[in-house]
């Protein structure tokens, strides 16, 4: 199975190299580090539950206090095992290169769990990585930052972002973001940094349109079957990409509960896979607790073809605060079906989510998302509209 991105440079050929000593025993010791925080807060705990001396006026908080300590520990032990499970074990990923650099989409834990059906209805930051015209769809000034892990293909991803819809008084909405990304240290070695941003304008309450560009540099120095020669070795420590790109998007809403969107991304056509050429729309409708969509999207630089990925999700949302997420997508490209799920929790202040997606191919590819957002107008510390253009 051909694919541009993973033909074009000699270094995509995956014969494991031989990687320093130093990075496990790195990986090693950060797991080692991560499990004595979270043995002594719960030492910590325990001891205060049995009656430590502490003083009375103190006591309670002290609980209080090593709970949120060992469940932020836990957190981090969690993601320190996935780390030492994708940097220590020095052998390449068996999955497709390209399944594992998943066509230059980052994804927000939502997007995630809704397998990639967000060009309708997304919003907030998450409207940034999907679709630009969407980050004018609610007033908001919210801080956000997410993590992508993926085991089997031995990525990982993280990164911050920021979006404005309210400090404007021309209604002009601008968001921004960048991403840290590593995949297959042991195989292609392949290291990113993704840079974006985007403006929309709200013509209406039922249309909008918003344009966003990105900055990507890539390097892959990873060695091919004849080890370190020029035949095979590609270009070490030097970036193979380093280039602008443009999307474009558009959401039309007939009436507040039905979205129509088209997306296109990277329409300079940079003509690889490490920037592909696509264009895709999305139909969404959701109410205040329930909200479906669904999405197709035709990628024309990929794969040796022009390819199809199609996208449903479905989201609930109880009691005002527990969102429940789930999302099935096809991919014509890699031949294969993918479930997802998420859960979020959601407040005035803050927003957690959590999303799960499982790639069913012959090598299966998992991907874990977490994102947190902060709602900063939530403080009344936003600009007012008239202190802005």
């Amino acid at each position: 199975m051909t694919h541009s991105a993973c033909v074009a440079p000699a270094n995509d050929l995956r014969t494991p190299g031989e990687k320093p000593e130093q990075r496990r025993r790195e990986a090693a010791f950060l797991t080692a580090s991560v499990r004595l925080s979270y043995s002594a807060n719960i030492a910590h705990f325990v001891a205060v539950r049995r009656g430590g001396r502490a003083p009375r006026r103190v006591r309670a908080r002290n609980r209080f206090g090593a709970v949120v300590r060992a469940g932020g520990a836990a957190l981090v032990a969690g993601i320190g095992a996935l780390t030492q499970v994708t940097l220590a074990h020095a052998e390449s990923s068996q999955v497709d290169p390209t399944v594992g650099y998943n066509y230059s989409e980052i994804e927000t834990a939502h997007h995630v769990a809704n397998a990639g059906a967000q060009r309708a209805l997304s919003s907030s930051v998450g409207a940034l990585f999907v679709n630009p015209a969407n980050i004018a769809r609610e007033r908001v000034y919210h801080l956000g930052g997410l993590a992508q892990i993926w085991p089997e293909a031995r990525r990982q991803s993280y990164g911050l972002a920021a979006v404005d819809s309210v400090g404007s008084s021309s209604h002009i909405a601008g968001a921004a973001g960048v991403t840290y990304n590593f995949q297959d240290s042991d195989g292609v070695d392949r290291q990113w940094t993704d840079v974006r941003f985007a403006m929309a304008y709200p013509f209406s309450d039922k249309f909008s349109v918003g344009l966003g560009g990105r900055y990507l540099w890539l390097r892959q120095d990873g060695l091919g079957p004849f080890g370190p020669s020029v035949a095979s070795g590609g270009l070490p420590a030097t970036n193979i990409v380093k280039t602008f790109s443009f999307d474009a998007g558009i959401t039309l809403r007939p009436v507040p509960e039905l979205a129509i969107a088209l997306v296109g991304t990277n329409l300079s056509n940079p003509g690889n896979g490490f920037l592909p050429t696509t264009v895709g729309g999305g139909i969404g409708f959701g109410k205040s607790q329930f909200a479906l969509e669904g999405d197709v999207v035709a990628d024309f630089t990929s794969w040796d073809r022009t390819t199809v990925r199609a996208m449903l999700a479905a989201n609930l949302l109880l009691a005002d605060h527990y969102g429940i997420r789930a999302g099935y997508r096809y991919d014509s490209g890699a031949k294969g079906h993918a479930g997802a799920l998420g859960l979020a929790y959601m407040d005035r202040a803050f927003q957690l989510e959590l999303g799960l997606r499982r790639a069913f191919l012959d090598n299966a590819a998992t991907v874990i998302g977490m994102s947190f957002t902060y709602h900063l107008e939530s403080t009344g510390l936003t600009p007012t509209p008239g202190d802005t253009f």
